[in-house]
């Protein structure tokens, strides 16, 4: 990959290569990131300093620690915490919590490299980190959850605060999780900083369209993308992948502007509902009882297809919602895609679609936005519930969400301006990496070397 950088870049990239042995997520980031700054490399000499792209891949502190608690039946749990503080340049840290098997150190890097120029691009004055646990809520008792939880924090509380760090959910952490967490920090700073946590319960300081905001910004999103190509979503056949939070409310908002969304996934396989999917009985499966796609299968009856081998990407669309997590769409399914003829791919998740599927779809003229752009709705609507609660305020639904789709088509302009600016007309990845690099860039050089 260093033989497509400019000369300037390659040694840059070589260097975090180097400096961050065996963290291939973390490399697949930034990679994408310093790929996106060729246009400007020979001609901005002021974005290229050594100085700013080493501290841009530099994290300003990572921690990681211990996680001790005790399941149920008394036995005593480890578990590894992190917290990935990237950059401050624009404000605190912000960014989510993931707890899920997987969550390793290079998996956190390169979600909070990721988030440093998703809440660049929101346009609020907010920083970039992120972080998480190897530990797995599915299955776990409310209690095991709380006490996992509360020892997370008894660590964590240390490390943020509303002008610090301010965490909020990510996989693995919803509502339950946020109230634990912050349950504890309250308990043990004694003090009610409701800033300092968002994605909190709509009764002690959440907002209103948070819990939508991710999805909903995604749909925000490509129904800009197909306005600028003069069409939009009404009639349109949509592909989500997922059946988490980002990806029902996606479905729901889809639905709203006259899509017909025909298919969503989980771990266990897929499910097809030619109909258009029951986002309310999906609601009901998925965030009330918990349970796999089998159940919305077998409510649904006959006319649902349950799929537990292949490819959700096998199933035709005009648009397709990556929303599950990274690395889930690969070449071969943007192969599939695009012979199915989808015209517009948007990540709903963080880093969905592998650099191959991405240069895929660039090469097909498919429409494709980055997650950095395209699934900035949550951190910007928490950026908006910080708001509210600095001014002891509560906002109404309807002005939230007006809020946020405002944010949303401003974040389209911004990287179509940018793309169009720097000689890449229609190149959403490289309007959002060069639109955000350069803000955090501009924030660094005014405030020295820190």
């Amino acid at each position: 990959m260093v033989e497509n950088l400019h000369p300037n870049l390659a040694p840059m990239y070589e260097e975090v290569l180097e400096r961050n042995p065996g963290e291939k997520e973390y490399h697949q980031a930034v990679y994408e990131v310093i790929h996106s700054l060729n246009p400007i490399a020979g001609q901005r000499s002021e974005y290229m300093q050594w100085s700013i792209l080493r501290r841009m891949c530099e994290p300003e502190r990572q921690i990681i620690f211990r996680v001790p608690w005790t399941d149920d039946e008394g036995n005593v749990r480890i578990n590894r915490g992190y917290r990935v503080e990237v950059n401050s340049a624009l404000g605190p840290f912000k960014g989510g919590l993931r707890f899920h098997p997987s969550v390793n150190l290079s998996i956190v890097k390169f979600l909070g490299f990721e988030q440093v120029y998703k809440n660049a691009l929101t346009g609020m004055p907010i920083g970039g980190g992120k972080g998480g646990s190897n530990f797995d809520p599915k299955g776990r008792s409310d209690a095991e959850v709380m006490r996992f939880c509360q020892s997370f924090m008894t660590e964590l509380y240390r490390h943020i605060g509303e002008y610090t760090d301010v965490p909020a959910g990510d996989i693995g952490v919803g509502s339950r999780e946020i109230g634990y967490l912050f349950g504890q920090y309250k308990r043990i700073t004694n003090r009610y900083e409701s800033g300092t946590i968002t994605g909190k319960g709509l009764t002690w300081g959440g907002s209103r369209v948070r819990t939508e905001a991710t999805g909903y910004g995604t749909v925000y999103f490509v129904k800009e993308m197909l306005a600028d190509a003069g069409d939009d979503l009404d009639g349109k056949r949509v592909v989500v992948s997922g059946s988490g939070n980002v990806a029902i409310y996606a479905i729901e908002k889809a639905a709203q502007l006259g899509a017909t969304v025909v298919a969503c996934s989980d771990s266990n396989g897929f499910v097809v509902d030619e109909q258009g999917l029951d986002v309310e009985l999906l609601r009901e499966v998925k965030e009330k009882r918990r349970e796999r796609l089998t159940a919305y299968a077998e409510a649904r009856g006959g006319s649902v297809r349950h799929v537990t081998d292949g490819s959700i990407w096998s199933v035709p669309c005009d648009v397709a919602l990556p929303c599950a997590t990274q690395n889930e769409l690969d070449g071969q399914a943007a192969r599939t895609l695009i012979d199915n003829g989808v015209r517009v791919v948007a990540e709903g998740a963080n880093m969905p679609c592998t650099p191959e599927a991405v240069h895929l779809f660039q090469e097909s003229h498919v429409l494709f936005a980055p997650g950095k752009a395209s699934n900035a709705g949550g951190v910007a609507t928490s950026a908006l519930e910080m708001q509210q609660n600095a001014s002891r305020d509560t906002w109404s639904f309807e002005a939230t969400d007006t809020r946020l789709e405002e944010i949303m088509t401003g974040i389209h302009r911004r990287v179509v301006e940018t793309a169009e600016e720097y000689g890449q007309p229609g190149d959403y990845v490289a309007g959002a990496n060069l639109a955000s690099y350069m803000k955090v860039a501009d924030a660094m050089v005014a405030l020295g070397v820190v």
